[in-house]
């Protein structure tokens, strides 16, 4: 059962008691992320993210390390293009450390010159890493060539010029305008006692203050279909095949999830039986989905030599078209159904999985889905509202073509669904 809790100061508590485990994991959600940045600060996001780390009033890098592993936990946070989360797992005896350690981090980061100099090329390398990784670099190329003008096309890791030259004044401007307790979730789940945790967590984000009220920004991003190419001397040629899809929390996403399954989402997909094993075109082949708040992406991707690229891509297209002209039957859905609420129902027994859920609906959506309304909405699916969705979806005419390697844009264009 979840509780949730508003503090004075604004920050909602979300909780969920698992008694027949020992750990707690316990995580604090931000709602900001590169989407809120605009061009100039590009990347400022994800660099406060890392500097939570580098020191607060109270401790040293070293300091915040060493007590989390003297306790055993484990330490950690990431950016999205909509949110920050810092999280912890650590045995329920512990949770008071935990709590302490990163509170401390989220209120009270330092931002020390010397340190910033030193995360600077810490980042610097991690963007150079993603260059280096033509399935990453693919992905962003997508996202900047269909969202390109809007908030969106922003990359997560930032701009090198300006990640290169942001200084402790950006930071304490940019901070104290976007990590407030009023945009701000903290999720817990485990084994603790609720009105024990709560009052620790009441105390711990006590001074956690900012004047004024949060405005939440509307966001409206424009999906254009476009063709992108990054021409890259590598091995091989990576896809991607893009269609608008949903933004996050509506009731096609059940659908939508049962239909990746069939389609790409697994090694028993339609994609991934025809590319790979019945043709041998390709080692990686799947597809996905990306939800945002106003709008949604959905991917095909896809890696292969370059002499493959062809015929893959027009195997691809076809079993876009395959999926109408030989349509999923009663006992594929009821299979995948039975695949998709087995993953869920599984992943329910680890207690940061269900701090990652609870946290992340209520930050997104402002609600939970308890586990038997999500199973029933997922039962609820029929072949009717399938090809409803699957209709949207695929609107030939809002296709896009991305891709890494030894091939040009123009080469792109003739693709077509």
């Amino acid at each position: 059962m979840y509780r949730k809790e508003r503090l004075n100061n604004g920050i909602t508590v979300v909780m969920e008691q698992i008694p027949f485990v020992r750990s707690v994991s316990f995580g604090v959600w931000i709602r900001n992320g590169s989407r809120n940045e605009g061009a100039p600060v590009n990347g400022i996001s994800h660099f406060i993210e890392h500097m939570l780390f580098k020191g607060t009033e109270r401790r040293s890098t070293l300091q915040i390390a060493d007590e989390m592993d003297a306790i055993g936990g484990q330490l950690n946070a990431y950016t999205t293009k909509e949110y920050m989360c810092c999280y912890a797992r650590s045995l329920d005896t512990h949770f008071g450390v935990a709590l302490d350690i990163i509170s401390d981090m989220v209120m009270h980061p330092k931002f020390d010159n010397a340190e910033i100099n030193k995360e600077r090329n810490v980042i610097l390398e991690e963007i150079l890493m993603t260059e280096d990784s033509p399935e990453d670099l693919l992905h962003d190329l997508l996202e900047a060539s269909v969202y390109k003008g809007s908030d969106l096309a922003l990359p997560v890791l930032g701009d090198k010029k300006f990640v290169s030259a942001v200084d402790r004044g950006a930071f304490s401007d940019y901070y104290g305008k976007h990590y407030r307790p009023d945009n701000t979730v903290v999720a817990l789940a485990g084994n603790f006692e609720p009105d024990a945790a709560l009052e620790e967590i009441r105390k711990a984000f006590d001074g956690f203050a900012r004047a004024g009220d949060y405005v939440r920004p509307e966001f409206s991003a424009v999906y254009r279909p476009g063709v992108a190419a990054k021409e890259k001397d590598i091995e091989q040629v990576h896809v991607s095949i893009g269609f608008p899809s949903i933004k996050m929390g509506t009731d096609d996403s059940y659908p939508l999830t049962i239909l990746n399954t069939v389609f790409g989402g697994g090694m028993s997909s339609r994609l991934f039986q025809t590319i790979r094993e019945e043709n041998g075109l390709s080692y990686s082949i799947y597809s996905y989905n990306s939800s945002f708040a106003d709008c949604g992406l959905y991917s095909i991707y896809a890696a292969l030599a370059y002499n493959q690229v062809e015929r893959a891509v027009e195997m691809i297209l076809g079993e876009i078209k395959r999926l109408f002209t030989e349509r999923v039957s009663d006992e594929t859905l009821l299979k995948t159904k039975e695949q998709i609420k087995s993953n869920y129902v599984l992943s329910l027994e680890n207690s940061a999985s269900r701090m990652s859920a609870m946290g992340r609906s209520e930050l997104m959506l402002g609600k939970i889905l308890p586990p038997e309304e999500l199973l029933n909405k997922i039962d609820a699916v029929d072949l009717k509202l399938f090809y409803e969705v699957a209709e949207r979806l695929f609107a030939p005419d809002m296709m896009s073509v991305a891709a890494v390697g030894g091939i040009s844009r123009d080469a792109l264009t003739r693709y077509r669904l």
